[in-house]
């Protein structure tokens, strides 16, 4: 965090906290990089259910079951949190099953598919949690003109995370071929590791991030019932906020079938080794913290909406460009500015919000945040693997049509009055005082 420049982090914080908060950020993405993403995604679908046709739609389907808990239980976790001003609490928690259900993932081999099922669906709901509590933190880190710079740090040392995670991953699979050993026996090693190196990254966090919030008014009720709630006051109070949820919703079910298809994509479509796809993931990440550290400041200067829309207009080029590539330089390319677009999309979503939650609300508000991308989550894999199912395995022509997604972003990102958002937090504020 040597980059902080004065003025950047609110009174009280300090840069060894600013840190702290963005370890976890490091510590997250490298469940998400390997186990999601690079390593486990394939061997999911490779040596779990030993290639089967409907092996693409059991992972997504997986996935979608855990997206679906977390939407329907978050909310209500989050107004608890609020209501007590206890999220370090949630955020722990969470990062503890996390980490025990990445020590199950270590034993699934061929055939133990229920084993993994119930494995991915725990710790993937859990790794939801926490994601959501890490961002509740962020306004309290940020001062409010450097949301999108702040966001930008834990963004990029959590790239950073996921390609020391990869690194570990190459190392223990090169390793292991070297001795002849087939993914049935690297692949559990490379969980091992990435669930260890998450628990030591979140220490940090355990000594030196502190609750600053004080405790909200918002009533505490069912699950369901939250939700409505929670949904009924934001269109009646804060109809900006509810447009970015929309529109978070539509650009991350594009970026969720990136995140958890891209090395089942590389593989099935591009003919890809694990080796090598762990070496895509390796340059994704790369260009996703390029994108993350640089792309925070220019957010803050022209504007969060005038950011995002640059993003997820390159996100549809990312689409259209993996479609069309045929040769492997091509699909690197493609590859590599899904990196880009990644980072920074990913950390200007996140500082949106955090410019339009009232300060007594944030993490019923970052609830609401990933429920949408929750939904999001469940929604794009499924289609994408529903595509892939009907159209006889044709994955081409699911990664095009991801670029719907984010042209429905871009659409309903240009209904978005931010200046009126900002005038709806202020007003909620001044009216808890």
């Amino acid at each position: 965090m040597s980059a902080a420049r004065p003025g950047a982090l609110n009174a009280g914080v300090t840069p060894r906290e600013a840190w702290s908060w963005a370890m976890l950020d490091f510590a997250n993405s490298g469940y998400t990089t390997v186990v999601l993403t690079a390593v486990f995604s394939a061997y999911f679908v490779g040596v779990v259910a030993d290639g089967a046709p409907w092996a693409t739609l059991a992972w997504t389907a997986t996935l979608s079951v855990s997206y679906l808990l977390v939407m329907l239980t978050l909310p209500a976790l989050g107004a608890r949190a609020d209501a007590r001003a206890r999220k370090r609490p949630l955020l722990f928690c969470a990062v503890g099953g996390c980490v025990a259900g990445m020590l199950v993932l270590t034993q699934a081999g061929p055939g133990d598919l229920w084993l993994a099922v119930v494995a991915v669906v725990i710790s993937n709901y859990c790794y939801g949690v926490s994601d959501s509590s890490i961002a509740s933190f962020l306004p309290e880190i940020s001062a409010p003109h450097a949301l999108g710079r702040v966001s930008g740090w834990g963004w990029g040392l959590g790239y950073v995370g996921g390609l020391l995670s990869l690194g570990l991953a190459l190392a223990i699979v090169l390793t292991g071929e070297g001795r002849g050993e087939g993914a049935a026996v690297t692949v559990p090693r490379v969980m091992f590791a990435t669930a260890v190196l998450f628990a030591v990254s979140v220490i940090p966090a355990a000594l030196w991030l502190r609750e600053r919030a004080s405790p909200s008014a918002v009533p505490v009720v069912s699950p369901l019932r939250t939700l409505a709630l929670a949904w009924h006051e934001v269109g009646q109070r804060f109809p900006q906020f509810r447009l970015l949820l929309v529109c978070g919703a539509c650009y991350q079910a594009g970026i969720a079938v990136v995140i958890t298809l891209a090395a089942v994509y590389a593989e099935q479509v591009m003919g890809f080794t694990m080796t090598q796809t762990i070496m895509l993931i390796f340059a994704v990440n790369v260009t996703a913290a390029v994108g993350a550290l640089s792309f925070g400041g220019f957010q803050d200067r022209i504007g969060h909406r005038k950011a995002l829309a640059l993003t997820l207009a390159g996100w549809v080029v990312t689409a259209v460009t993996a479609f069309l590539a045929i040769d492997v330089r091509v699909f690197w390319c493609a590859a590599c500015l899904a990196g880009l677009c990644m980072g920074t999309s990913q950390s200007a979503g996140r500082a949106m919000v955090g410019a339009l939650a009232p300060s007594n609300r944030l993490a019923s508000f970052y609830a609401l945040w990933t429920f949408a991308l929750q939904l999001a989550a469940a929604v794009g894999p499924l289609f994408y693997g529903l595509v892939t199912w009907l159209t006889g395995g044709n994955q081409r022509l699911a990664m095009l049509l991801t670029a719907l997604f984010f042209l429905a972003a871009l659409g309903v990102l240009s209904r978005i009055r931010f200046s009126q958002g900002e005038r709806e937090r202020h007003s909620a504020e001044l009216q808890a005082m």
